[in-house]
């Protein structure tokens, strides 16, 4: 019993030694920095604290409290405090990172995309800095200049499905639909197993009128979620075109018979447009032109009476001729 408690104690004075050999700024910052890795970002907040309580201007500790900031959402706090740090070192990566980052998810667009762009004057290879740039310019409806930010994501990190989803959204934004559904393609290529890369490829095909490809892909996003109200709705009016489509173009064709032939007058199934400005495929059901109506004419068909002029007079004749051959043998 007595070494078990011995033990005990050795184990909590070995994890206390950090704390209490850690006298000095660095010490302090490399345990926030490790907590930052780790994800305790509220222990690593205590460890910067520390190490700034002994230099208030320590740009590492200042830049990694930021960061612990912004992952606790405490956006505000961090913009403070990175701000400070940018007084003493204007080119620190990391630190313009966690500014551009603050201002984006506080909605400050257009201060973060110009952070960004300070950051990537001094930092070409963050996928996620351009990743969030060019988010900003979509939540500012600026889908034109959304479209080189994600295509520098998309190089750097061409696994990262929904940077190619967003790029996709792009591209659909500015009516390029082709280069929108290559960007779909390659997100579903990363992975099949996301509801809402089918649901947005789906869209941008009904854009382009394929209707069944279309609700191939509501289908697959369904099956990963059933719950996924936007899939189930487009999926619905989609396929409620395509039934009213196939109604219309499957009716019996009425048959009028007559003298010089038959016509058959036929409704032709046409596919379901959508207007090119439309953005969801709701528009499907409510574009479907009027089915035309072609009139094919049958070969004519000519038939004869059997109490016709021509075979009265032919069976008088017939008949006449008979009655003169036999007066004569009877004479």
């Amino acid at each position: 019993m007595q070494s078990k408690l011995l033990i005990l104690v050795l184990v909590i004075a070995f994890l206390l030694i950090p704390a209490v050999l850690a006298e000095d700024t660095s010490e302090w910052n490399t345990y926030g920095q490790a907590a930052l890795t780790t994800g305790n970002y509220a222990n690593a907040i205590t460890y910067f604290d520390n190490a700034l309580a002994q230099d208030m201007n320590y740009v590492p500790a200042l830049t990694g409290k930021a960061i612990a900031l912004n992952a606790l959402g405490q956006y505000d706090s961090a913009l403070i405090t990175v701000n400070q740090s940018l007084v003493f070192r204007s080119a620190e990566p990391k630190a313009l990172n966690a500014k551009a980052y603050a201002l984006f998810e506080l909605g400050r667009y257009n201060e973060s995309i110009d952070a960004y762009n300070t950051l990537f004057t001094v930092q070409l290879n963050n996928a996620n800095a351009y990743c969030n740039q060019g988010t900003a310019y979509l939540m500012m409806n600026e889908a034109d200049e959304a479209v080189g930010p994600y295509s520098k994501c998309t190089s750097l990190d061409p696994l990262n499905f929904m940077a190619w989803d967003n790029l996709g959204l792009a591209y659909t934004g500015l009516g390029k639909y082709p280069e929108a559904l290559s960007a779909f393609d390659q997100a579903t290529g990363v992975t099949a197993k996301n509801a809402t890369l089918w649901n947005d490829k789906g869209k941008v095909l009904v854009l382009m009128g394929r209707s069944s490809d279309a609700l191939q892909c509501f289908d697959k996003a369904l099956g990963i979620d059933p719950a996924f109200a936007d899939a189930q709705t487009n999926h619905d009016k989609l396929y409620g075109a395509i039934q009213v489509v196939n109604i219309t173009g499957t009716v019996t064709p009425t048959a009028t018979i007559s003298r010089i032939g038959t016509f058959y007058t036929t409704v032709i199934p046409t596919e379901p447009e959508v207007s090119p400005g439309s953005t969801t495929s709701a528009s499907a059901a409510e574009s479907i032109p009027e089915a035309p109506v072609t009139t094919v004419t049958v070969t004519k068909k000519t038939t004869y009476s059997p109490l016709s002029p021509f075979a009265v007079i032919s069976a008088a004749i017939v008949a006449g001729a008979i009655a003169l051959l036999v007066k004569r043998r009877v004479n």
